[in-house]
């Protein structure tokens, strides 16, 4: 499988596809703005105005776009890639959106005899640039194995979570996770400050002991150094822990320091800087 189809070439997007053209597969792609492609056709890849006209030139076919109902737009539209697409096609939707849209996406797709792979990741714009992306897997086995190739060339640690939409389920925990420790962090480097006590030096400490974590070393950082340049912008992490709330819904799970979290991301984002980096929310516990 050396054909890739590839849509949405943002800032994860781009440095995945540039990855799977240096390790030689034919790339197809598609942008809703041309003008983003031209770096990539002139490195040897293949445009298209559609996702309907990328579809039959790609044996698997990557989407990594921002919400769930850009996911449902090019691949179940009108010019999606389920009107052209060859039975046996695989699609690998990289995306971040609900795991339950993605369960129907699936049944959809299958009718026509096209596969499906939910594979959302984290690691952020670094982690795309050089490949080294925590790809987290739902769908079937046998599909992922035919796929796998293709995704080592964009992550280091690829997991198999289970049934299709899982995939989903386990990048919405890790966006708890995120969420709730950079409030953890804030809260304990506040606490320090108020206390007299150095926070940079806190933070060192910790770095060595039980608390340490990326958080910790990243985002504690960019805390102390007043700077929310983004890697993960606020507003996605917004859309992401809604999507993490919304399936507690479904499932009736009550997780209140989630909810927290969400709140002070909500609170960053109306306050206008929902392009900052999310770490941001240490101006929020700050008040």
């Amino acid at each position: 499988m050396k054909n890739i189809g590839f849509i949405g070439l943002g800032i994860m997007g781009k440095p995945m596809a540039e990855n799977l053209i240096k390790a030689g597969y034919t790339l197809h792609v598609y942008a809703r703005k041309p003008k983003v492609t031209e770096s990539l056709v002139a490195a040897g890849a293949k445009a298209y105005s559609s996702p309907l006209e990328l579809a039959p030139h790609a044996d698997i076919i990557i989407t990594m776009v921002q919400a769930t109902h850009d996911v449902e737009e090019v691949i179940l539209g009108k010019q999606g890639l389920i009107q052209t697409a060859k039975p046996g096609t695989i699609i690998i939707d990289m995306s971040t959106i609900s795991a339950k849209v993605t369960q129907q996406i699936a049944k959809k797709l299958a009718a026509k005899k096209i596969d499906m792979l939910d594979a959302p990741v984290s690691g952020g714009e670094q982690g795309a640039i050089d490949g080294t992306l925590t790809i987290m897997v739902g769908g079937e086995k046998n599909v992922l194995s035919k796929a796998l190739p293709v995704l080592k060339t964009l992550g280091k640690k690829i997991t198999h979570i289970g049934d299709i939409g899982t995939g989903q389920v386990a990048k919405a925990c890790n966006q708890i996770i995120v969420a709730e420790t950079i409030v953890a962090v804030s809260e304990a480097l506040r606490l320090a400050k108020a206390s007299g006590a150095d926070p940079a030096k806190v933070r060192e400490a910790l770095l060595g002991g039980y608390a340490n974590s990326r958080i910790l070393e990243v985002h504690g950082q960019r805390m102390l150094e007043d700077d929310y340049k983004p890697g993960f912008k606020a507003n996605l992490h917004r859309k992401d822990m809604h999507l993490a709330l919304e399936q507690a819904h479904v499932v009736t799970l009550e997780l209140p320091a989630a909810h927290y979290a969400m709140q002070c991301i909500d609170r960053l984002v109306m306050k206008g800087h929902g392009e900052l980096d999310s770490s941001a929310i240490h101006s929020i516990i700050e008040e």
